[in-house]
C-alpha cells in the first residue's frame, strides 16, 4: 500500500493499483481512514489520568508485561476515526440487504422508541420482581404470542440467538429421552437444513448422519425414513428449508419420527415466510427455536444482541429450561426452581444466568402489536411475493435449479452455471458490490454448486426490487459473457479484492509497529 505526505495510505486507482491524485488520499466524501493504529502513537493521550499507583499483582503471575499498543486520541479524533469508518459500510438502511436465510429487513423505529423506554431500559436483571411487573408482564404476552402462532404448548424465552436456541430444543429432547431411559445417539440432518444445525447437534454430543435431497430440493421422506432406527434421537429439520422451499412432507416425516421413537426439531429461522398461515405445532414439531431478530424484525448483524425463543410441545414442555415467566393472578412470577409441575417440572437447568434479551423482547412486542394476526399474515405474504418476483424476473439470465419445483417460499436461489471464461458466484458477487449492493448469500446451501441466495423480505417496494433486479442482470449478463474484468471487481468500493482465504487461514493477529509495517509492504 502506498502512503502519502502525511504517511497515510492512499487507495488504489481502479485497474492498475497506483496511488490516488488527491494530497490526502481522500477521493471527495469517500474518506480514506487508516487503522486506528496508524493515527497515533500509544504515547500519546486523549484523557489526562494521574499515574496508577504501584500495587502488588494478585494475577499470580499472569499479569500483562508489555505495553497493549492502543493509541491515545481526543474524542474528535475517534468520534471520527468510527464515523468514518462507518460510512464504508453497508446497511439495510442504505439499500436492500439480500442476505439469504438472513432475513435482513426494515426495523421500525417505533421498536426503537418503546425499546428505550425508561421501564424497559433501565431495569436491571438483579431487580426484585415486584420492580419489573410491566418486564415481566410484556415477556409473558410476548410468550403467549409465540405460542399461539406457532400452535405449541409452551415457550422457553431465555435462549440467546438462534443457534443457542437449537441447542436448547437438543438439551430438552436429551432430557426427554433420558427420563425414559432411552439414551440414544444419533441426529438426523437434511442437506437442505441451515448450517448451524449439524455443528449444533455435534456440540450436543449427538452423532450427525445427513439425510439427501431429492431433485425437487426438498427432504428425500423415503431415505429419511429407512434410517430411523432405535438409534435417533432427532431429526433437525429446516422449514422452509435452505433452497427456499417448503416441506409438503412434513407431517408425514414428523408421524415417522415419533413412530420410531424420536422427535422433531425445526429450525425456525425462515418462519417469516409462513408466520400467520402455518403453525410449526400443526406439523407434529416438538421443538422449535424463533429468531426474534429476523422474523420480528429486531436489529441483527455486526454482533449485535439476537434472541431467540424456543417454543415446545406438550410432549416437551416438562423438560423446558428455567426461568419461565409465570401469571399468578394479577402478579408475574419469574420461576427459577424447578417446582413448577408440568411446566418445566424435569427442565435441564439454565440456558443463561438471566432471562433474556429485554431490548429484543420490547422490539418484537411492539412489532407485533402494531401488526395485529392479520398484519403478520400480510408479512409472510409479502416475502413470499417478493421473492418470487425476483426469482421470475431472473431466471431466464441466471441459473435457477428449482425454478421448475413451484414457487418458492422467501428467498430465490440460482447458481453460477453458464458462466463463462472461468468467472464464478464470486466474481457476480464482487461485481454487485460496484452496484451499490451487499452481496447475497454464496456458495450456500451446498446441495447447489456456486449457489446464489437472495431474501428480499417484505419490506423492499416493487421500485427498490426492480433496481436490484436491474442490476443484478447487469452483472450476470456480463459473467455469461465470460467478461474478465469482473476479475477486477470490486473498483469503486473503498477496497479493492482481498485474497479472503489468505486472510481467513493465515490473518494478522499481533500489532506491527508503522515501520516494521511500511518495510513489509
Amino acid at each position: 500500500m502506498s502512503m502519502n505526505r502525511e504517511g497515510r495510505p492512499t487507495r488504489p486507482e481502479a485497474g492498475e493499483g497506483t496511488k490516488t491524485d488527491t494530497f490526502t488520499g481522500n477521493r471527495a466524501l469517500m474518506l480514506e481512514e487508516p487503522l486506528i493504529f496508524e493515527l497515533k502513537e500509544e504515547e500519546g493521550t486523549g484523557v489526562d489520568f494521574a499515574d496508577a499507583p504501584q500495587v502488588e499483582s494478585r494475577l499470580g503471575g499472569l499479569e500483562r508485561n508489555r505495553s497493549i499498543g492502543i493509541p491515545g486520541l481526543s474524542e474528535p479524533q475517534t468520534v471520527r476515526h468510527y464515523t468514518r469508518l462507518s460510512r464504508q459500510n453497508y446497511a439495510i438502511d442504505l439499500g436492500l440487504f439480500p442476505l439469504g436465510s438472513c432475513t435482513m429487513k426494515h426495523n421500525p423505529r417505533l421498536n426503537e422508541k418503546v425499546a428505550r423506554m425508561p421501564g424497559f431500559a433501565d431495569i436491571h436483571p438483579l431487580q426484585p420482581t415486584d420492580t419489573v411487573q410491566g418486564a415481566l408482564g410484556l415477556i409473558h404476552m410476548l410468550g403467549e404470542w409465540l405460542i399461539r402462532l406457532t400452535g405449541m404448548h409452551s415457550v422457553a424465552m431465555s435462549p440467546k440467538a438462534g443457534a443457542h436456541g437449537e441447542l436448547c430444543g437438543l438439551l430438552a429432547i436429551r432430557a426427554a429421552l433420558e427420563a425414559r431411559g432411552d439414551a440414544r445417539e444419533v441426529i438426523l440432518v437434511p442437506e437442505s437444513a441451515h448450517g448451524t444445525n449439524p455443528a449444533t447437534a455435534a456440540f450436543a454430543g449427538y452423532r450427525v448422519e445427513s439425510i439427501p435431497a431429492n431433485e425437487r430440493g426438498r427432504v428425500d421422506t423415503e431415505a429419511l425414513k429407512e434410517r430411523l432406527g432405535p438409534d435417533v434421537a432427532a431429526v433437525m429439520i429446516t422449514n422452509p428449508n435452505t433452497c427456499g422451499l417448503f416441506e409438503p412432507d412434513m407431517i408425514e416425516i414428523s408421524e415417522a419420527v415419533h413412530a420410531a421413537g424420536g422427535l422433531v426439531y425445526c429450525d425456525g429461522a425462515n418462519f417469516n415466510a409462513i408466520v400467520g398461515r402455518v403453525r410449526p405445532g400443526d406439523l407434529g414439531i416438538d421443538a422449535m427455536h424463533i429468531n426474534l431478530h429476523k422474523t420480528f424484525s429486531t436489529p441483527h448483524g455486526g454482533g449485535g444482541p439476537g434472541s431467540g425463543p424456543v417454543v415446545f410441545s406438550e410432549a416437551l414442555t416438562p423438560f423446558a429450561p428455567l426461568p419461565f415467566v409465570e401469571q399468578q393472578g394479577e402478579h408475574f412470577a419469574l420461576i427459577e426452581e424447578e417446582t413448577a409441575g408440568e411446566h418445566h417440572g424435569q427442565g435441564f437447568g439454565r440456558m443463561t444466568a438471566f432471562h433474556g434479551q429485554m431490548g429484543m423482547f420490547t422490539r418484537a412486542m411492539a412489532y407485533i402489536l402494531s401488526h395485529g394476526a392479520d398484519g403478520l399474515r400480510q408479512v409472510s405474504g409479502d416475502a413470499v411475493l417478493n421473492a418470487n418476483y425476483i426469482l421470475r424476473q431472473l431466471e431466464d439470465v441466471l441459473d435457477a435449479p428449482f425454478g421448475d419445483s413451484g414457487p418458492c417460499m422467501h428467498e430465490a436461489l440460482f447458481s453460477d452455471c453458464g458462466f463463462q471464461g472461468g468467472l464464478s458466484t464470486l466474481d457476480l458477487a464482487k461485481g454487485l458490490i460496484d452496484e451499490g449492493y451487499h452481496p447475497m448469500t454464496m456458495y450456500f446451501p451446498l446441495v447447489v454448486h456456486g449457489a446464489m441466495l437472495v431474501e428480499p423480505t417484505e419490506t423492499e417496494s416493487k421500485e427498490a426490487l426492480d433496481q436490484f433486479i436491474g442490476a443484478l442482470r447487469s452483472v450476470a449478463e456480463r459473467a455469461k459473457a465470460g467478461d474478465q474484468t469482473l476479475k477486477a471487481a470490486p473498483v469503486h468500493a473503498p477496497r479493492r479484492r482481498l485474497d479472503e482465504t489468505l486472510a481467513a487461514r493465515k490473518p494478522v493477529l499481533v500489532y506491527k509497529e508503522p515501520e516494521r509495517a511500511q518495510a513489509a509492504e
